[in-house]
């Protein structure tokens, strides 16, 4: 379990060792809160976040849902970069 700005996440996947608690602290802000998952990626020694929201979610557009991640990580990522997920837990969506 990891908290960020008072919300629980937990992590999904780690990729290569691509989290490190620290750095996510550090680089993480608030507007993040409002995605249901945020992906974390490295290229270049620097950590880069992106937020997605559940496939379910009706005003989300395809790019920003969780099933375009495989996409996002192909065109966006460094090829064999280092990352992970973390999801949001289910009662820190309240807030």
């Amino acid at each position: 379990m990891i908290e960020l700005f008072g919300t629980t996440y937990t992590l999904m996947k780690d990729v290569k060792n691509g989290f490190q608690k620290e750095a996510v602290e550090n680089r993480s802000s608030e507007i993040l809160k409002k995605y249901d998952y945020i992906v974390g990626d490295w290229g270049y020694d620097q950590l880069r976040l992106k937020g997605f929201y559940e496939d379910t979610h009706a005003k989300a557009s395809c790019d920003s849902k969780i099933g375009a991640l495989e996409d996002y990580l192909y065109e966006y990522c460094n090829f064999g970069c280092a990352y992970f997920i973390l999801k949001k837990m289910p009662d820190a969506k309240k807030q």
